[in-house]
């Protein structure tokens, strides 16, 4: 052979096993396109095309409580930043879901069902629109007089009212005089670089997708109503007594529990002005959402926690409960060290927001800054699920991400983040108990074909088995997985990469694949094909030990991290840590040597919370 043809077939051979080896992942059309168009990149950073619309939102709200009817009128500066020219505009009411003619994915009661929405008054622009809403599904679409412009800004004006749900939800009413009001606003609906208006229809399993917005509002209760919502609240003297004021703002910078209001005090009219009605305003910038509750007679506690000590920057913790609710009466304490944690340990990031406020209700449910959580009569499981909600924040709050489509990238890493807490809160063994009872355990004993669909599968299109391992467990093992295999330096330099990256923006999960990559310095695509597109499961076996070599398979497939407890024929015990990154080369099987010059008498594999799906082939012992 010819010396230049030997070097071409060289290099042909070490760039056909270089690509083999660093798979390319697979993507929508739609994906690819947005790459091509350089609204995203390939070094896992938003492209320098990327885009995002934005809304700034004026709200004033009424809330009846003796008709359980909510009203507002709506003010939105729409900026539309991309090259595309809209001809419609896309309204979303996510409270719909209410209306009898709403898709779910279950049986609901008569009390669940209400009319819905009502639009009493539309202008777009100059324009005037005769709107039927109760036509609508939970996202309805106005086709435009006139279309907005690139890069140009409308005003949207809108009147509406709904009703309230007797039975509560993820919102409604909690009891006769406690609500809960969320998604209480038509919405101007995603238009995004990768799939232009969302359209897809809200259910009771999939949850949210917004834009950042600007929202100043205000919510107008009658007296002795106590309203508690996302945002700054900026006129405690103009609604509350001037005690009641002073307890709340020297909450603000303590971190001893205050009780703000107790049930006396709220009983004998003593907390609010004594106004027929009070105006509540609030002011959240740069945000997805934003919520309220109110009530007459729950219990209001508050507090404070540093949460970044490079600005000395403390976050508000508030509690708003019925007298009943013992899971609550630490909810403020809790919460400061979920704060703390969350914003010093796992992410390690501080808490990007300025309060956080646990609301009694029904739902356990996040919203930004707040969580709706119910009485479980069980203060460590209330905790538990406490943490959850309030690691929501990261994502899907501080990240745009699209929980509608990819549920994984928000309840996987809240899953992470509260077993991680859980460890330092409750110890090792407790945590580990929980997430695999919890979290694992139903996934990997049940053997029906939606447990293991791909995770990257969209969530809107797998069952509830499906959807509720893959957004949750499975992803959140996948995480774990990487922690182990990177290590903790690395896989923190990774994932605040990721966070910086994507921060206020919308990552798709290519993102964040093409992040961890270029943050860690490593090509782990054939790690993220292993998990996220596959249908892999869990399930490891030890086939062999033969001088002194252990031969393990794969039978699942997923590239798990595991022990090998050796046992010596002098009944010595040594454990062998494997990382995922044993399974980078070879997926299906794998040989691990023992150093020991000992004989080998028995060998378990113990994956811990990577439970087994056939645990009886983890032990073999050496007659």
């Amino acid at each position: 052979m010819k010396k230049k043809t030997f070097q071409f077939v060289l290099v042909a051979f070490v760039f056909l096993a270089q690509t083999s080896f660093a798979q390319e992942l697979y993507m929508p059309r739609n994906i690819k396109d947005a790459y091509a168009k350089g609204t995203r990149s390939m070094d896992g950073k938003p492209g320098k095309n990327y885009w995002q619309n934005h809304g700034k939102y004026a709200m004033e709200i009424t809330v009846d409580p003796k008709t359980k009817l909510v009203s507002g009128t709506e003010t939105i500066v729409y900026e539309n930043n991309s090259n595309e020219t809209l001809k419609d505009l896309v309204i979303r009411f996510v409270n719909n879901l209410h209306k009898p003619s709403a898709p779910r994915s279950g049986n609901v009661s008569p009390d669940f069902l209400s009319e819905g929405l009502t639009i009493t008054s539309l202008k777009i622009g100059d324009d005037i629109y005769k709107e039927d809403a109760k036509s609508w599904g939970t996202v309805g679409n106005v086709k435009l007089n006139k279309p907005i412009l690139p890069h140009t800004k409308v005003s949207i004006a809108i009147d509406w009212n709904y009703p309230l749900s007797k039975e509560s939800g993820r919102e409604g009413q909690i009891d006769e005089t406690t609500f809960f009001v969320a998604y209480s606003y038509p919405r101007v609906s995603v238009y995004d670089d990768y799939n232009a208006w969302d359209r897809l229809p809200h259910t009771d399993r999939q949850e949210f997708y917004n834009d950042f917005n600007d929202y100043t509002f205000s919510v107008k209760a009658p007296k002795n109503y106590v309203v508690y919502a996302t945002g700054d609240f900026l006129n405690p003297d103009e609604v509350l007594q001037p005690e009641f004021s002073a307890r709340l703002k020297k909450s603000y910078l303590t971190d001893e529990i205050l009780h703000v209001a107790n049930e006396q005090e709220l009983k004998n009219g003593l907390v609010t002005k004594q106004n027929d009605w009070n105006i509540w305003k609030f002011e959240a910038n740069n945000i997805s959402d934003v919520c309220f509750g109110l009530s007459d007679h729950y219990l209001w506690d508050a507090s404070s926690v540093l949460v970044d000590k490079k600005t000395n920057r403390r976050a508000s913790v508030q509690a708003a409960y019925d007298i009943k609710a013992t899971d609550f009466v630490n909810s403020v304490k809790n919460n400061q060290y979920a704060l703390d944690y969350f914003s010093n340990k796992w992410p390690g990031v501080p808490y990007p927001f300025s309060k956080m406020t646990a609301f009694q209700g029904f739902a356990d449910m996040e919203y930004p800054m707040m969580c709706n959580d119910s009485q479980m009569g069980d203060p460590i499981f209330a905790q538990l699920v406490q943490d959850h909600e309030v690691a929501h924040t990261y994502f899907p709050f501080y990240m745009g991400i699209n929980e509608t489509r990819y549920a994984f990238m928000d309840e996987g890493w809240a899953t992470t983040f509260e077993y991680l807490i859980g460890i330092a809160e409750h110890g090792k063994e407790s945590a580990d108990k929980f997430y695999k009872e919890f979290r694992v355990k139903k996934y990997i004993t049940d053997t029906s074909t939606e447990e293991d669909q791909p995770i990257i599968s969209m969530s809107t299109q797998v069952s509830a088995a499906g959807y509720g391992n893959n957004s949750y467990g499975k992803a959140s093992l996948s995480y774990l997985a990487l922690k182990d295999m990177l290590g903790d330096d690395l896989f923190k330099k990774s994932l605040h990469a990721y966070m910086d990256n994507w921060n206020g923006k919308h990552p798709i999960p290519w993102d964040y694949f093409n992040s961890i990559n270029t943050a860690s310095g490593k090509n782990l695509n054939w790690f993220f094909n292993n998990w996220f597109f596959t249908n892999n499961y869990i399930d490891i076996a030890v086939k062999n030990v033969s001088k002194n070599i252990i031969f393990v398979q794969n039978v699942g497939g997923f590239a798990i991290p595991f022990d090998v407890i050796v046992t010596y024929s002098d009944n010595t015990t040594e454990t062998l840590h494997q990382t995922p990154a044993v399974w980078e080369t070879n997926q299906k099987h794998i040989r691990i040597a023992v150093k020991s010059k000992k004989q080998v008498k028995q060998v378990i594999l113990d994956g811990g919370i990577f439970m087994d799906a056939t645990p009886s082939d983890n032990t073999l012992t050496i007659q």
